[in-house]
């Protein structure tokens, strides 16, 4: 099975689910967010976020394929970038931080350790940019697929509470101090990608 992690573009932004193509939570802050959604143009604003964060500063994503079929993505960019995550409670972002915004895997590919990969992948992209960790929002009381990750999940793949809060508790992951760390995402990348073979499988995200 041919699994692959690609950079996220303007060619394969295709590839996301609809649903989240035309979803600019993060991207809008909630005014302009609401607008766009009520003048029918979510899909255009999307885009255009993609485009000005891909020329200022690189791919903000991932998109997760098996065998050429895209199974799941995720996306992250600096706070500066992000005008939603000042709406939080818990905010703002640290600078030295990249924050993760959402992620997404089909039902039938979850619990694989793929989401796990997804943050390491990220994780690896961040080091090489030269940031310092990776925080993001989560919800603890999540109850389904939303724009929010749950706060468990990313609690199991090593991020830590922040700023506590009853339903949006910061959370980070630090990368500075963890070198072994770092040899753990090129593992998971060689698991993945097939070049380790019979390799007890990751921790599920």
């Amino acid at each position: 099975m041919g699994r692959r992690l690609v950079p996220l573009t303007l060619d394969n932004l295709p590839d996301l689910p609809k649903r989240c193509r035309s979803c600019v939570f993060w991207e809008l802050d909630p005014v302009s967010g609401e607008a766009a959604v009520k003048a029918g143009r979510p899909e255009l604003e999307k885009e255009a976020w993609i485009s000005a964060v891909l020329l200022e500063w690189g791919s903000c994503g991932r998109v997760v394929y098996v065998d050429d079929a895209p199974v799941g993505f995720v996306m992250y960019a600096p706070p500066a970038y992000v005008p939603r995550s000042m709406a939080f409670p818990t905010s703002p972002v640290s600078p030295d931080a990249v924050q993760l915004l959402t992620a997404w895997l089909l039902p039938g590919y979850q619990g694989q350790g793929l989401g796990r990969v997804m943050v390491q992948t990220v994780a690896k992209d961040i080091i090489q940019r030269g940031f310092k960790a990776i925080e993001a929002f989560g919800d603890a009381r999540w109850n389904g697929p939303a724009c929010v990750l749950p706060a468990d999940h990313l609690l199991a793949v090593g991020f830590k509470t922040v700023r506590p809060h009853p339903r949006y508790p910061r959370l980070r992951l630090e990368l500075r101090t963890t070198i072994s760390w770092k040899e753990d995402v090129e593992l998971a990348l060689d698991r993945l990608l097939g070049a380790v073979q019979k390799e007890p499988a990751l921790r599920p995200l």
